[in-house]
């Protein structure tokens, strides 16, 4: 009769702040094998050669994500310091007032934009770190690699982004 090997698991008692029992905890070993940064080259660039959304897919994009954030905050940055420089509001001829107030809104909506691009930024980049970028939220499907180069941001694959846009188009004629 073979022998069978008992495990023995590491038993600690805390005793909660409320209760008059003690709790017993179970605390198990386990290894964790962590891989060390993937590095790519500046010059690197995906292939649909390679496995989708492998690592190396991963990293480039979270690097490409990170510096567009950087220069839309940056550029948001220069574009509201230099708004609250140009002030034409106290000029005297009307024309200028409205062309200034035009040009103030113009600038302001640009700003909105890119601030709402931010966001989607941030959500793709927790995407990349929850293992879910890279497919389509709707289809689960892989969105590929020419049209996250193009778009970074994608949430959906072309079909299902054409099929939101249609729903949005339909929901605004109402």
């Amino acid at each position: 009769m073979p022998k069978i090997a008992k495990v023995k698991k590491k038993v600690t008692k805390t005793k909660p702040k409320n209760f008059s029992k003690p709790k017993t905890k179970v605390v198990s070993k386990t290894k964790v094998i962590k891989k060390g940064p993937i590095k790519i080259s500046k010059s690197y660039i995906p292939k649909d050669t390679e496995k989708y959304m492998c690592e190396k897919h991963k990293v480039f994009f979270r690097i490409k994500l990170q510096e567009w954030k950087k220069e839309l905050i940056k550029s948001n940055n220069e574009a509201l310091y230099n708004g609250s420089m140009d002030d034409n509001s106290i000029s005297a001829d009307i024309v200028d007032q409205a062309s200034s107030y035009t040009d103030k809104n113009v600038e302001m909506k640009a700003i909105n934009r890119q601030i709402k691009l931010i966001s989607e930024i941030d959500k793709a980049l927790a995407r990349i770190r929850e293992d879910t970028y890279g497919y389509c939220l709707d289809t689960a499907e892989p969105i590929g690699l020419k049209r996250l180069m193009a778009r970074p941001v994608a949430k959906y694959t072309i079909a299902a982004q054409e099929k939101h846009e249609k729903n949005e188009k339909v929901h605004a004629d109402d």
